[in-house]
């Protein structure tokens, strides 16, 4: 387990971290979540030991992580997949951080084989794509099979395939017992894989509960009802209904009610009662991401602005035809238009080719007119080498031979 108490962070008179308490359990997968520089990556840092509290202290298993007895056996942490020697290949970045912790070496290709690098094991890392440097950092955190895992981004640059493999390899880690605390950016996917949240907001605890809790306590639920389009009456005889029973109703656009203070069960009862029928009747959860913005919408640092383009649009001058604009084709845009075909006798891209292959202009036979010489100069002779004629390059000096991309033996 992972627990924090008063944990405080300054750089200067800047304040990271502030009284930061909460606890990690075993067993669940605990959701780190916060806006840009809100102090995740500082709050995991400090778990690591890479950076000391200001105040407070943070605990892994009762004790600081400097203090863990054969600490990469007992917790694993992703927080920079950039964190590679590139000129190691994949296969000896693992294995040299296994003889640092006296891990055997059948481990290496063992989670070599748990994130799919088995074919790419003994390539430079240097040469990886962002994905797959993602499940190399993957690897090493569970390469002594450690019991705390701390991952920073885990699906960072990974296509669906991968974020789907980190989601199931996160709930199977919990499942066996272990504390796994990961932080993300991508609210629908903590939504499927978190079973518990600590959202945090300019380095102040904003909330610590469950992922369904968090969304109760930060969003409106509501039920949807219609009744038929064809019957106006009726619609107005069931706003009049729930409203009278203390619900709030607000129509939409496309003719339904939202229907807000009333549980669903008792609207479907106040409809029997008045004998209106209803052509729709279903419950509305607000997503994880609409409650995460509601909740941390005051501790945003950095907020976008409308670009106004200033000073980069040319002035037309004064008494100017204003410019032509493009005349919008119909369809354009939309899911699967495409460019039509040229019209006959015009070639496509806009060339000024016409109908018929393309053919070259024929070639004057008396081939590159000979060069003017300055009036007074004498011709030259019939022997001598033409100064436009191309030069032979001279050999290149005897070198070594050019060697393969390999392993770097050091």
């Amino acid at each position: 387990m992972i627990e924090a108490v008063g944990l405080t962070k300054r750089y200067g008179e800047k304040t990271a971290v502030h009284d930061l308490s909460f606890q990690v359990r075993p067993g669940t997968v605990t959701g780190f979540l916060g806006p840009n520089g809100s102090g995740k990556s500082t709050t995991m840092r400090m778990i690591l030991g890479l950076d000391r509290p200001t105040a407070g202290h943070v605990t892994i298993g009762g004790a600081p992580y400097r203090k863990v007895p054969n600490a990469p056996r007992q917790v694993g942490a992703l927080l920079d997949a950039k964190a590679v020697h590139g000129g190691r290949s994949a296969r000896n970045h693992l294995l040299s951080l296994a003889q640092l912790s006296g891990i055997p070496a059948r481990r290496v290709d063992e989670v070599l084989g748990v994130v799919g690098l088995q074919d790419v094991a003994r390539k430079r890392s240097r040469g990886f794509s962002l994905g797959m440097g993602q499940r190399l950092g993957i690897a090493a955190a569970l390469l002594g099979d450690p019991p705390v895992l701390l991952f920073d981004e885990p699906v960072n640059g990974l296509d669906p395939e991968g974020i789907l493999w980190v989601r199931n390899l996160m709930k199977t880690l919990a499942a066996e017992g272990r504390t796994v605390f990961v932080s993300s950016h991508l609210m629908s996917e903590m939504a499927l894989t978190a079973d518990h949240l600590i959202v945090i907001g300019r380095g102040r605890l904003l909330s610590d509960m469950s992922v369904q809790e968090f969304i109760s306590h930060n969003s409106a639920d509501f039920a949807r009802v219609r009744t038929p389009d064809t019957e106006p009456a009726q619609r107005e005889k069931l706003t009049t209904v729930l409203t009278g029973a203390g619900g709030q109703v607000l129509p939409e656009p496309d003719g339904g009610l939202r229907v807000t203070g009333l549980p669903l069960p008792r609207v479907s009862d106040l409809a029997h009662e008045a004998g209106l029928r209803l052509w729709e009747l279903s419950p509305h959860q607000a997503s994880l991401e609409e409650a995460y913005m509601r909740m941390t919408q005051s501790a945003v640092d950095f907020r976008s602005t409308e670009d106004e383009r200033s000073g980069l649009r040319p002035e037309e001058p004064e008494g100017s035809l204003p410019q032509r604009q493009a005349v919008p084709t119909p369809g354009a845009g939309q899911p699967g238009w495409y460019a039509p075909p040229p019209a006959p006798g015009r070639a496509p891209y806009g060339s000024a080719q016409g109908p018929g292959p393309r053919r070259r202009a024929p070639r004057s036979p008396a081939g590159p007119p000979a060069p003017q010489t300055p009036a007074g100069d004498p011709p030259a002779p019939a022997d001598a080498p033409d100064p436009y004629a191309k030069q032979a390059a001279p050999p290149l000096p005897p070198g070594p031979a050019h060697r393969p991309d390999s392993e770097d033996p050091r």
